[in-house]
């Protein structure tokens, strides 16, 4: 059963910010033979759609050109949260906070080169941000063939669900006392868990309401 205060499909913005921050998901396809697949793989969030690229050869390019219907799922772990957090005794309370989002849509094989270029262009911005390279234009004879030899695969994204986890069911006084124990603890990540617990709790909810619905 799926708890409804860690789902965020009802915040696009927080899910888009998400796909935009995170450089690496997992695609899943359905095989020429029926068998599903998954394929681990480095993308870029650009124009509300997920792009990647690749050779234009291969078990994914064969299963996409079979049945364009794929999944992508980007996730990370923050934190895990050890039982002793919150019950001395029982192992029941461990767990992992999260943030999550899963895409079902159509892959589509880009064959037009500017938008080629574009998502490339936008790749090299977000993997190499300080630059050092030609930009990527669709016009320049020497990016020309580099672009008609790779592969760049459109996700269109027709649904979208995302699940954050931070302790959105405890209790104030628990969750406060789980915060103070990632501080304590200082592993990475540690304080910008109980920083995602203080954003996400219910109460911080209700004191911010979105004004932009």
């Amino acid at each position: 059963m799926r708890r409804k205060e860690f789902d965020m499909a009802g915040d696009r913005e927080e899910a888009d910010a998400f796909l935009a921050e995170m450089t690496h998901g997992f695609l899943g396809t359905i095989g020429p033979d029926g068998w599903p697949g998954i394929t681990p793989l480095n993308y870029v969030y650009h124009a509300n759609a997920i792009y990647f690229h690749g050779s234009r050869i291969g078990e994914k390019m064969a299963s996409i050109a079979a049945d364009p219907r794929v999944t992508f799922n980007v996730a990370k772990e923050f934190a895990i949260i050890p039982s002793y957090f919150t019950d001395p005794v029982m192992a029941c309370p461990a767990s992992a906070y999260f943030k999550s989002v899963l895409i079902r849509g159509r892959a589509h094989v880009v064959e037009h080169l500017e938008e080629k270029a574009a998502a490339l262009e936008s790749f090299m911005r977000k993997l190499q941000p300080e630059g050092g390279y030609k930009p990527i234009a669709a016009d320049d004879r020497e990016y020309i063939p580099r672009l008609k030899g790779v592969s760049v695969v459109r996700i269109d994204i027709e649904a979208m669900t995302a699940k954050f986890k931070f302790g959105q069911n405890m209790k104030e006084d628990m969750r406060t006392s789980v915060m103070q124990q990632l501080h304590d603890r200082d592993r990475p990540l540690d304080a910008e868990t109980a920083a995602l617990m203080r954003q996400y709790c219910p109460h911080a909810a209700a004191a911010n309401p979105r004004t932009d619905a």
